[in-house]
């Protein structure tokens, strides 16, 4: 008989695979896979205002929208900050302090009241020591978000230096 005692999940445990369930990005994943992701990530739930964090705050933690808004913006060299992105349902953030524990690019509020879910750094760590090829997996797709955020960024960039082509 096979020990299924790394699939029993604490409450909590429970509530993260339950949102990892609603996020298109974790749609290929097993639920013995979701199980063992939930016990390596937490979640956390934001009231309208509340700060995810700040830009240069230290990075140790990616989120992934479950519901509701968020709002990213960006510090400029007069000392405004001005808004960059929304996110929403299915969004993810702060992929790059997972990648090479750089301080924070941006700041991060809740415009409404928003649930996500969280893997830290060493959670990521944990994971990935325990269950390599599952850690693959994950880097995998969060390789595939950074790419697909550096598409987007490198088409806005082309767009704003060549306006009118």
């Amino acid at each position: 008989m096979r020990d299924m005692s790394h699939l029993v999940l604490s409450e909590s445990e429970e509530e993260t695979r339950e949102h990892l369930i609603q996020l298109p990005i974790f749609s290929s994943f097993s639920l013995s896979e979701l199980s063992i992701l939930a016990k390596h990530m937490s979640y956390v739930h934001l009231q309208r205002g509340e700060y995810l964090f700040m830009e240069g705050d230290k990075g140790s933690f990616m989120g992934f929208v479950v519901s509701g808004v968020l709002e990213v913006q960006k510090n400029t060299s007069g000392g405004n900050r001005v808004p960059l992105a929304r996110l929403t349902k299915g969004s993810s953030i702060g992929e790059m302090a997972i990648i090479d524990q750089s301080v924070r690019s941006a700041t991060v509020v809740a415009k409404q009241a928003t649930t996500l879910v969280t893997l830290t750094e060493k959670g990521f760590d944990l994971l990935a020591d325990k269950q390599p090829t599952l850690g693959i997996k994950v880097i995998k797709k969060i390789a595939r978000l950074l790419s697909l955020n550096m598409r987007r960024t490198s088409s806005k960039l082309a767009d704003f230096l060549h306006p009118f082509h």
